[in-house]
């Protein structure tokens, strides 16, 4: 079903069936993160099935990290809009999380009915120094490619210091560090922020998307979309579940959605910050679960909000919890993806120049640069609840289980799925020994 927007393509198009059922495969399979998804879509779509010309696959993927939100999800849904334009980007992104939603939605379950009880608690507790080890790598491997320049460290010490010490909102940092990047582009020398682009990749044999007609009719009339199917659902759970703590839900996932550059790791700190401390919705530890639960499920990593959702419902201490909990779930995935449809779908047609525009370019560079410093502080804050449990009383097994996760991370780049069991084991073993 094409778009009018959509570019035609001379690379071998698949039938809608065809993609339907890749889609679907891509999402019970897309485990690894974002890089091993991309290239998991590089592997079956440019090199395999020769779906898309590369250098469409590299400027979708330039145009991604340019958004908030899972650019890996947001990739998909590009991709799904070039083969069949609007209803191949909703099918392709939708079916990219489903399997993720769904394994995350039952595990959720199982660490708010019976996480703190027997060998599932243990599981939880074997897992959190390895989880530890995985957000510290996150900073080391982001500010390796980012924190080129000392102008760029320092707006990463910035960063830390405004969330971690003055308590400014992870919002206003974002947006101070891209009008910095922004700013800094305006003269003729280069930008200690500028990002590295992908870089050209031989010929396209695609042609470059067209500028759809009446732009700004176009966009006027998805936004409008976008807000309808924002409100009706939101208003139906609403009415149906009553404001308590859905009206909360939907406020700060939708407000998330719309800051998550740098991913998932970078959002974290946010939501745990009101989820813990502003509503009570679950405790440090619990967001901890969370994150390991999204490190073993299929699908973006950023399905950690649908657990804090779950939380949130399951906690809400009004009438039944499980479907309180289910409902925060889905309201939290629901809201908290929707916004990448409506950047993919608004912003596709575009992407030849977006990608090459030095503000643009600079302003993305210092966001990734602040960002560094934004995980570093969620390396803290939970790092404070898995290494000094009591207070004054340092648990030296779990740093030194987190020591040896993050150097078989770096110097032997162990996968993850390695990393989570061998947490989950070391966990039973400790329960099981007393250590």
């Amino acid at each position: 079903m094409p778009d009018a927007s959509a570019p035609a393509s001379s690379a071998g198009r698949p039938s809608f069936g065809e993609a339907l059922a890749y889609w679907f495969r891509l999402g019970c399979l897309s485990f690894g993160g974002p890089a091993g998804q991309i290239a998991m879509m590089q592997h079956d779509l440019v090199d395999g099935r020769r779906w898309i010309a590369q250098r469409a696959f590299l400027r979708g993927l330039s145009f991604a990290t340019l958004l908030p939100g899972p650019e890996a999800t947001q990739l998909a849904a590009y991709i799904g809009w070039r083969l069949h334009g609007t209803l191949g980007g909703v099918v392709a992104g939708t079916l990219f999380v489903l399997p993720g939603v769904l394994c995350m939605l039952a595990l959720s379950y199982v660490a708010a009915a019976h996480g703190e009880t027997g060998f599932v608690g243990a599981i939880f507790d074997g897992l959190k120094p390895v989880v530890i080890a995985v957000v510290v790598h996150a900073v080391w491997r982001i500010g390796k490619k980012s924190l080129h320049t000392w102008q760029a460290a320092a707006l990463a010490a910035a960063a830390f210091a405004a969330i971690h010490f003055a308590g400014i909102d992870f919002p206003w940092v974002v947006a101070a560090a891209a009008l910095i990047g922004w700013l800094s582009a305006r003269g003729t020398a280069p930008s200690p922020f500028a990002a590295g682009g992908h870089g050209p990749a031989g010929e396209d044999d695609a042609p470059a998307s067209p500028l759809p007609a009446n732009a700004g009719l176009r966009f006027a009339k998805l936004v409008a979309v976008f807000a309808a199917l924002w409100a009706v659902p939101v208003g139906a759970v609403l009415l149906a579940m009553g404001t308590h703590p859905f009206l909360d839900i939907a406020d700060l996932f939708t407000k998330a959605a719309f800051v998550t550059f740098g991913g998932a790791y970078a959002v974290l700190p946010y939501v745990a910050d009101a989820a813990v401390k502003l509503y009570g919705w679950l405790t440090p530890a619990d967001m901890l679960n969370g994150l390991a639960l999204a490190e073993t499920t299929p699908g973006p990593l950023i399905l950690v909000l649908q657990y804090v959702g779950f939380f949130a419902g399951w906690n809400a201490g009004a009438g039944d919890p499980l479907a309180a909990a289910v409902a925060g779930a889905l309201l939290a995935s629901y809201v908290t993806f929707l916004p990448s449809f409506l950047f993919i779908l608004a912003g596709a047609p575009y992407i030849e120049g977006m990608h090459e525009n030095r503000g643009v370019s600079s302003a993305l560079g210092a966001i990734t640069a602040a960002v560094v410093g934004v995980i570093l502080n969620l390396a803290v804050f939970l790092g404070q609840a898995v290494f000094v449990p009591v207070p004054g009383a340092v648990d030296l097994v779990a740093v030194g289980v987190a020591i040896a996760a993050f150097a078989l991370l770096v110097r032997f780049g162990v996968a993850m799925h390695w990393l989570v069991l061998a947490g989950a084991a070391f966990g039973l073993a400790r329960h099981a020994t007393g250590l």
